[in-house]
């Protein structure tokens, strides 16, 4: 029997398209065309890992979440302080940051999951809260409002050491970013991912199938937890030092904001509206840093009123358009 035409478009194969292959070559000639932004650009892409970990719990899962930054903070400060106390070898310290980040959101998920969006945007705005002052109070751990400080990051593999010009700290970070990306691209592509889609689009209707509601999105939320203690981690590692603000409240409505911007629910989504908010921030910062963020809130509410679903799904949205056109 053969699939219906409609449904089988929907349906995602695996395959890449070349506006993929062709976006992800972007960052290789940034790096030989844009030398002199190497640090900026690699910031982008850490801020790019981050919103895609906001994307799987909130685009696919469709838990809201105001304080996903307590698990970014919680990687930044387990590669930090390994590093302070000996253990500096970066990769293994990613690793130890996605398992805590990782165990934290699974712990909080319990909680997450069980109420409405209201609750759980309470919920995930209260544990937010609540390690930011723990990190706080932690001072003669953490270093409180002072940070994290006295970093001594290794070499990766024992060969490549992060240099000044950040040369190593953005292909480390790209690299990163395109391997976890590949497997997040995998696992929505797969039927558990399919899932998450079905209980985002009718949640009542996926206990009627046999799908576990709450212990698919206690899943996503654990890897979307894991994932931006990577990003933490990441941070920590380039710049070598964490601060208060990686677990604070505006972190967390920073990436919501980026995920409105690109689109949620869609990957690139969340890599566009990253890349879009930290070049907008730095450079308006530069020529208003007074008024800055009034004209990145005039820049949200434009893409919210003329874009619904961000500018990936504004694009969507055009392309039939151009091809009914032809």
């Amino acid at each position: 029997m053969n699939m219906p035409k409609t449904l089988s478009h929907r349906l995602p194969n695996g395959r890449w398209k070349p506006l993929e292959m062709l976006f992800w070559l972007i960052p290789v000639a940034a790096y030989f065309l844009f030398p002199a932004y190497l640090v900026l650009i690699s910031q982008i892409m850490i801020a790019g890992l981050f919103a895609l970990s906001l994307d799987l719990v909130l685009g696919y899962a469709g838990i809201v979440s105001l304080g996903h930054a307590a698990f970014f903070g919680l990687g930044a400060y387990t590669a930090g302080l390994l590093s302070v106390h000996g253990w500096g070898e970066p990769i293994s310290g990613l690793f130890a940051a996605a398992l805590v980040a990782g165990i934290a959101g699974f712990l909080c998920s319990f909680l997450v999951v069980r109420g409405s969006d209201l609750t759980r945007l309470m919920v995930t705005l209260g544990i937010g809260l609540m390690l930011f002052e723990a990190a706080n109070k932690a001072a003669p751990i953490t270093g409180g409002v002072d940070g994290l400080s006295g970093m001594m990051v290794g070499k990766i593999f024992g060969v490549f050491e992060f240099d000044l010009a950040g040369k190593v700290a953005y292909i480390y970070s790209f690299v990163v970013l395109f391997l976890l990306f590949i497997g997040l691209r995998r696992l929505v592509d797969s039927p558990f991912g399919l899932s998450l889609r079905g209980i985002r689009e009718g949640v009542r209707r996926m206990p009627a199938i046999g799908v576990d509601v709450r212990q698919r999105l206690s899943a996503a939320f654990t890897v979307g937890a894991a994932l931006a203690g990577v990003a933490g981690a990441l941070l920590a590692q380039t710049t070598q030092f964490v601060g208060l603000e990686s677990l604070s409240f505006s972190r967390s409505a920073e990436l919501v904001i980026m995920l409105v911007l690109g689109g949620a629910g869609r990957l690139y989504g969340a890599l566009i509206g990253a890349a879009i908010f930290m070049v907008a921030q730095d450079k308006v910062a530069s020529l208003n840093p007074t008024y800055w963020q009034f004209w990145i809130g005039l820049l949200l509410v434009v893409i919210v009123l003329f874009a619904r679903g961000g500018i990936l799904g504004g694009l969507e949205r055009l392309l039939p358009k151009r091809g009914d056109a032809k």
